[in-house]
């Protein structure tokens, strides 16, 4: 097993990896910690007391970060008629129908969010297969299928994230970039667990924010203290 660098063994000194800390403290370390050169991408894992087996204890949404994530989002909008001008307009890279379904049966995926109106959703099946197991089908639930194409583009594009709880129970999320520092990263944080906890199952017993850690690509994980979050949303 190769030697940490000087970097990163310097980093660890900093961080306690058994304590938990407050929100503000998590992401002063965080930026203060990164030691590569690249920027970046932030990350949360949150675990939650919920068994998403059953389908009352599912937590899944998008929530739209405030900072939005750092990076370009390529938006494809299936749909027709005069939403075509809507989409185009939002800033959309790819809208249509048949021509676009035929590229990504002939393997094209150059894209990273699609969005439907619900009209062409039953044409949009046709590739349903290949775009879930991308994780990328359109879905009513996160928002991206509507008739208000011209708004979900624009969210999108500006930093709508969609997230669920995988079958042991924790949302793995991004947050950002490490540039963005400690308060735009904060807020993104924020905005997310505002979110989950409105979203808390009601069959969903006992503790139901069981952990959260908080790293960079290459950083060190920082647990977070749940408790602390009522400071900042009044829970």
């Amino acid at each position: 097993m190769s030697q940490r660098g000087k970097k990163y063994r310097a980093a660890l000194e900093k961080i306690d990896r058994e304590k938990v800390y407050s929100v503000t403290e998590t992401f002063s370390l965080l930026t203060q910690t990164a030691h590569v050169k690249f920027d970046e991408t932030v990350d949360a894992a949150i675990n939650l007391g919920v068994d998403p087996k059953h389908a009352d204890q599912m937590v899944r949404s998008a929530a739209l970060l405030p900072h939005g994530l750092g990076k370009k989002v390529r938006v494809l909008v299936f749909t027709q008629g005069e939403k075509i001008k809507e989409a185009e307009e939002a800033g959309a890279d790819y809208v249509g129908l048949e021509d676009y379904l035929e590229k990504i049966k002939g393997g094209w995926l150059d894209f990273d969010k699609v969005i439907a109106t619900p009209d062409v959703m039953g044409t949009v099946g046709k590739v349903g297969k290949i775009l879930g197991t991308k994780g990328l089908m359109p879905n009513p639930k996160v928002g991206t299928v509507t008739f208000d194409v011209g708004r979900a583009v624009r969210e999108q594009k500006t930093g709508k994230i969609e997230f669920r709880a995988e079958k042991s129970g924790i949302v793995h999320v991004s947050l950002g970039k490490v540039s963005f520092g400690p308060q735009k990263l904060q807020e993104n944080f924020l905005a997310l667990m505002d979110l989950i906890i409105k979203l808390k199952p009601q069959t969903s017993k006992g503790v139901y924010l069981k952990g959260i850690a908080v790293s960079s690509t290459m950083g060190i994980g920082i647990k977070v203290d749940p408790n602390d979050l009522k400071n900042y949303m009044g829970n």
